[in-house]
């Protein structure tokens, strides 16, 4: 089983035995709910993404993607060697930084604020740089009638209850059938989180592994 935007839309309605109008209005907005209950519990693929750039000499700011949720790991790249730099709270880095005229290597990074990162010491030349992070996927009502996703293909009966749950909220039902939805909600959870787990044991390349100190 998998689902298109159109056959979860329709699921959802069938399931809960409702078209009223204001509901099936709200539809879009049960689906984005339901991800991101899911994508705060687990996970998933397609959230690991690797991507590429420069930190110039003297700018110790450095622009995560657009999609940016969160960083696993930052390296600077030399000869195919990877020198990863420690995640620090901002106040270390305003520490560490106080004195604007030191130079150097980087050796630590900061989250300044969801779009910039903040580095230190500030770069004494250009460097190349490797960002693996935790993305937020695209939602499924961000494409059309056809589109699907991740969670709609290799987690639909776990988007499906997130997403009947979030009606039944909405439809006021009893808290009996409520509750249903979310014991199978959570159920699908659980299955997606062991799925992921069980990735996760199996990469014998996982990047903490390969962390190695900049010197």
């Amino acid at each position: 089983m998998s689902f298109t935007l159109a056959t979860l839309k329709t699921a959802i309605q069938d399931y809960l035995e409702t078209d009223e109008t204001t509901f099936v209005n709200n539809l879009n907005t049960f689906i984005e709910q339901a991800e991101e209950r899911i994508l705060k519990a687990v996970q998933i693929p397609d959230q690991r993404k690797n991507v590429s750039g420069n930190v110039s000499q003297d700018n110790r700011f450095l622009t995560t993607p657009n999609d940016f949720l969160a960083p696993f790991s930052l390296a600077v790249i030399s000869s195919n060697n990877y020198d990863y730099l420690d995640l620090k709270h901002n106040s270390f880095i305003k520490e560490f930084v106080s004195d604007t005229t030191t130079r150097g290597k980087p050796r630590y990074y900061a989250i300044f604020d969801q779009t910039t990162f903040e580095i230190a010491p500030v770069p004494d030349a250009n460097y190349s740089m490797e960002l693996h992070y935790l993305a937020k996927p695209v939602s499924l009502t961000a494409g059309g009638d056809s589109g699907t996703t991740y969670l709609s293909t290799e987690a639909p009966d776990t988007l499906l209850y997130g997403c009947l749950l979030e009606g039944a909220i909405f439809l006021k039902l009893d808290p009996a059938d409520i509750g249903l939805y979310e014991a199978r909600f959570k159920e699908g959870l659980l299955r997606l989180k062991n799925l992921g787990e069980g990735r996760d044991t199996r990469d014998e390349m996982r990047y903490d592994s390969l962390r190695t100190n900049v010197t």
